[in-house]
């Protein structure tokens, strides 16, 4: 009997941190452009969204990209279709689990590069 071949990638402590400041810096960003935290890292078990925030009649789902460089490319740049449709999925169950009707729903990128946060609103 064969066993299908898994790869695993394990993320370093260091880049465990990075994410996690990068992050940070993004919700900041957004606190003091006067948005509110509704959720961080919310999971379920389908994945996970970053930041989910609110202003009067707005949802906004944010997924957070982080990087050291930009030897790949600028951080924004790093979602894609494949993982918006993802965020879009568990937008939908984050919702069915907290009813409030009456916003409109955007789907934000903030890239965090150098401390520096660049946020691309309506990315998806």
């Amino acid at each position: 009997m064969s066993y299908p071949i898994v790869t695993v990638v394990a993320m370093t402590t260091r880049q465990l941190q990075l994410g996690a400041d990068g992050e940070e810096l993004a919700a900041r960003w957004y606190v003091n452009a006067g948005y509110r935290i509704v959720d961080r890292n919310w999971r379920c078990r389908n994945g996970e969204v970053d930041l989910i925030l609110e202003r009067p009649g707005e949802l906004i789902f944010c997924e957070v990209k982080t990087r050291s460089s930009q030897r790949y490319g600028h951080p924004v740049e790093a979602v894609t279709p494949l993982k918006a449709r993802k965020v879009r999925q568990l937008a939908a169950v984050w919702m069915a689990h907290h009813p409030g009707g009456g916003r409109t729903v955007r789907f934000d990128v903030a890239g965090v590069i150098g401390g520096e946060v660049i946020v691309a609103q309506s990315a998806f």
